[in-house]
């Protein structure tokens, strides 16, 4: 009887053990300890805003709602951003993707923005349009519904729409598009439905239940609500998480953690309980250390995409566990509108930038590749689309922008005065840039300014590859044109590169530079390695030079 007893209290306390992580997890020091990792994290890597669902938007959602000590200054910039990516659209964000308005509407409200009034646009005014709103399946009402309520703004009059919009008509629509199992696909009920969209998603589901939390007075709202969360609850996996397209991933926790915050459904609900785990116990074994966040849990590191989203999902559950109006109820706090940033204005340069420096106009707004904005975009996509708006990048032929691809020297040298805004000019000063060639002026100019030199033959190597140490090396050249201070001593470039294994394989002539880049942050320090003589890829230079332009305030 004694060793039953000493068994049953020995699997008592391994069952106490297995539990209490879980328990833990969902405690209020663990949660604000995790929010501020994922904020941090997210303020460090998004230094500037862009207009996009990565690096934009999302970032900003997450960082204005978890109460995080962001500068009021980093809002107005993306403001700045946004109001200028407005002007060059003239106001038409996209011709089909209605989402675009909705994702910039949601972000300008969480920072107390009227997204009524942007550049004396109205960007609330596509929702009223029903038959261009739907367009895009269940994501087209929902968003709408999400944006809309997000502020209490009118619903817009829309005089073009062959269909005048109304909230009851968007909710009616995600309501006639719920499937039988009790949840929703992306275009399940619609015309465009396939094979596939038969079949409950956890993404739009969680989604759907967001937009109809504000209506559940609506009877047929509350039945529809109850039935998806009976659906999502037999979806529920043993960990606490979700799956799309058959593979367990932290976004599909992410909406349905946001949507039973949404719905003032405790995170505890024994519904959504299983073996002990809570959604957000599941949205925290996604995180990492430094506060990203996986995509998938065997993913190879951080993902921008799932860090942004899991950010905001901890903001929701925090949030919900202090009693404060949910993520997208956006009333509580005093608007922005009357604050003015500190500084220089947005774009204007540092002082003692060079007089023929200048900020790049976007003049392509929504650019993107597809090679890099896929299922699972690139972590340097921010970057690439922020330079190919303003025309200092572009892709190859096909369409593609080809992000591991190797860059020739005179590339490098287009690149970097397109991007201070200098303009191209020849100049002879090397024997093998013939003026003829297209490069010329780009390799003149870079050259006057100080930017680039040539070899001990006197040669510029134009069509050579460049290295990510020849690199950092022009990009720091480019940076004190910019009014940086790029002075790094030999002691302090040692200290800051003695970090990185291989810094003793980088040329002498390359440190000061190197470290400046790292001291930065135009090169990341996360990276294990300098790799100083490999070829520099097209991705790491659009990121170097989007982050140096977002430190010469040229962005």
């Amino acid at each position: 009887m004694n060793k039953k007893l000493v068994s049953l209290i020995l699997a008592l306390a391994l069952i106490t053990g297995l539990l209490t992580p879980a328990m833990a997890a969902g405690d209020g020091g663990a949660l604000d300890a995790a929010v501020k990792a994922a904020a941090e994290y997210v303020f460090k890597t998004v230094k500037d805003p862009q207009v996009g669902s990565i690096g934009g938007e999302w970032a900003v959602l997450g960082l204005a709602r978890s109460g995080y000590g962001v500068p009021e200054a980093y809002y107005q910039d993306y403001y700045a951003t946004v109001e200028q990516y407005v002007d060059a659209c003239k106001g038409n964000l996209h011709d089909k993707k209605y989402t675009e308005y909705s994702r910039v509407i949601v972000a300008l409200s969480a920072i107390g923005k009227d997204a009524r009034n942007v550049k004396g646009y109205d960007l609330t005014k596509a929702l009223g349009d029903y038959d261009k709103t739907i367009w895009q399946g269940m994501n087209g009402p929902i968003w709408a519904l999400i944006a809309l309520d997000s502020m209490d703004y009118p619903m817009p009059q829309n005089p073009e729409a062959k269909t005048q919009a109304t909230r009851q008509m968007y909710i009616d629509r995600i309501l006639e598009c719920q499937l039988a199992d009790g949840g929703w696909s992306l275009f399940g009920g619609t015309f465009a439905a396939s094979s596939g969209d038969g079949a409950s998603d956890p993404d739009i589901t969680g989604m759907a239940l967001q937009a109809l939390a504000k209506y559940q007075d609506q009877s047929a709202v509350a039945k529809a609500t109850q039935e998806a969360l009976a659906c999502m609850s037999g979806m529920q996996d043993a960990q606490g998480g979700f799956g799309s397209w058959g593979t367990t991933n932290l976004e599909s926790a992410v909406q349905m953690l946001v949507a039973l915050c949404e719905l003032g459904i405790p995170l505890d609900d024994a519904r959504f309980v299983k073996n002990g785990k809570t959604i957000l116990d599941n949205v925290l074994s996604y995180q990492q250390k430094d506060g990203s966040f996986l995509h998938t849990r065997d993913g190879g590191g951080s993902n921008q995409m799932a860090t942004e989203q899991g950010l905001y999902a901890l903001a929701a559950a925090q949030r919900a566990a202090e009693g404060k109006p949910s993520l997208y109820r956006m009333t509580d706090h005093l608007t922005l509108s009357g604050v003015t940033s500190a500084g220089p204005a947005k774009g204007a340069g540092l002082d003692g930038k060079d007089a023929a420096v200048s900020a790049r106009p976007i003049t392509a707004p929504g650019k993107t590749f597809p090679d890099v904005s896929g299922e699972v975009p690139h972590d340097a996509l921010p970057a690439i689309e922020a330079l190919a708006a303003r025309g200092i990048i572009d892709g190859k032929s096909g369409g593609n922008f080809d992000p591991d691809g190797s860059m020739t020297r005179s590339e490098f040298a287009k690149s970097v005065v397109a991007a201070l805004g200098l303009t191209p000019k020849a100049n002879g000063a090397f024997p093998d840039v013939p003026a003829k060639e297209w490069y010329a002026p780009y390799v003149g100019t870079a050259n006057a300014c100080g930017i680039v030199n040539g070899g001990s033959d006197g040669n510029f190597n134009p069509l050579g590859t460049i290295s990510r140490q020849e690199a950092a090396v022009m990009t720091a050249n480019a940076a004190k044109l910019c009014g940086m201070d790029t002075a790094v001593d030999a002691a302090a470039a040692r200290d800051l590169l003695a970090q990185f294994p291989d810094y003793v394989t980088s040329a002498s002539w390359a440190r000061t530079s190197l470290a400046f880049c790292y001291r930065e942050d135009i090169l990341s320090q996360d990276d294990a390695d300098i790799r100083p003589t490999e070829p520099v890829t097209r991705a790491e230079v659009a990121q170097m030079l989007f982050n140096l332009l977002g430190s010469a305030n040229l962005l």
